[in-house]
């Protein structure tokens, strides 16, 4: 079935495109959205008609389980436009991989990974023009699934839709950031959703992150739900520290999200000849490490936001300050976008043109 679906992906194109309308070299994230979308049924207990049409409002039952329920998953990733023009896309399968965990979490079906690669290199091709070019920019790519049956009732539902639509978009942070660590709220636990990506999870967040906004700070530094000490992530973004030469990042255990840049710069850093860990850090260490000299800088690193270096933590009685440099963080930063537009060579196999 998947083999079929992957060759007759039937597509529908616009009778003219939008992209003129919109200034590609200065433009926000989830502003503008690009002329088509991908779609495709699951009924019947399979997923049924992959196609690629105009993008459009789509008819919502009010009872639809997703509503409800909240049976809602998705992906982020970015489509960056190679050296002779080829679309790129950054480590797809890994997406597909993940969207099939998270949806294995919420009770939703799975999506063939090899029909997800597909819709993506035929759906990034055909909106080839909406990719900006500006170092840092990209088009960003939103694949999301969710429950579409109309019932009331607490089961999982039947019938899903899966879709994938684009906005093209601009660096995400421009400067330094500064993290609020949250004291009282939490996102996740073991045993809960924090490792899927999950819609509900970025709904609790919201409340917390317009708190922390409203004190000054741009995201929310999430400690453990138990005794607030144990770090886990940065609002939408895993985080690195380097100490004493050496980077630390949190173990993914059970409640964090397995970042796929994430991964990524765990292998690039190695590659440099740097020591990276994976293990639990509480906010005890990252305090003695700034007391005693050794903390020498922090990042967050996220499909949207690429790497955004941390200026300061802090809350009402908490004030940590980074040195005003952080040149692993650039250097990782610049090789990171460099790879994504073929600037350099892409040593590790990460990136698939989308032809």
């Amino acid at each position: 079935m998947t083999e079929s679906m992957t060759s007759e992906i039937k597509i529908t194109k616009v009778t003219q495109s939008r992209v003129s309308e919109v200034n590609l070299e200065n433009i926000t994230m989830g502003t503008n959205f690009t002329d088509h979308m991908f779609i495709c049924d699951y009924e019947n207990g399979e997923w049924q008609n992959p196609r690629i049409e105009p993008l459009a409002l789509i008819p919502t039952h009010p009872a639809a389980m997703a509503l409800h329920y909240g049976q809602a998953i998705f992906e982020g990733m970015k489509a960056t436009l190679g050296k002779d023009g080829t679309p790129l896309l950054f480590r797809p399968e890994e997406n597909a991989k993940r969207m099939n965990f998270s949806a294995d979490r919420m009770g939703m079906p799975s999506f063939p990974e090899d029909l997800f690669v597909e819709a993506l290199k035929q759906f990034t091709a055909l909106e080839k023009n909406w990719i900006p070019t500006s170092t840092g920019s990209a088009l960003y790519l939103r694949p999301f699934m969710y429950a579409d049956e109309a019932f009331i009732g607490m089961r999982a539902a039947t019938s899903f839709k899966f879709i994938v639509m684009a906005s093209p978009a601009g660096p995400f942070f421009s400067r330094k950031i500064k993290l609020y660590a949250e004291k009282k709220y939490v996102r996740a636990v073991n045993g809960g959703t924090g490792e899927a990506k999950a819609a509900g999870n970025y709904a609790a967040a919201i409340r917390p992150t317009e708190y922390a906004k409203a004190k000054g700070f741009d995201q929310v530094l999430w400690l453990d739900a138990q005794d607030f000490e144990y770090i886990q992530e940065v609002g939408t973004m895993n985080i690195f520290f380097k100490i004493d030469g050496k980077f630390i990042t949190p173990s993914l255990t059970g409640s964090i999200l397995s970042g796929i840049t994430r991964m990524s710069i765990i292998d690039l850093l190695r590659s440099k000849g740097f020591e990276v860990t994976e293990r639990p850090i509480t906010i005890s260490e990252i305090i003695e490490a700034s007391k005693n000299g050794t903390l020498e800088e922090a990042f967050g690193t996220g499909t949207a936001v690429g790497i955004a270096m941390v200026e300061e933590i802090g809350n009402n009685d908490l004030s940590i300050k980074f040195p005003v440099e952080n040149p692993v963080s650039v250097m990782v930063n610049d090789t990171l976008n460099a790879i994504k537009v073929q600037d350099i060579k892409d040593e590790f196999g990460w990136i698939v043109e989308a032809k």
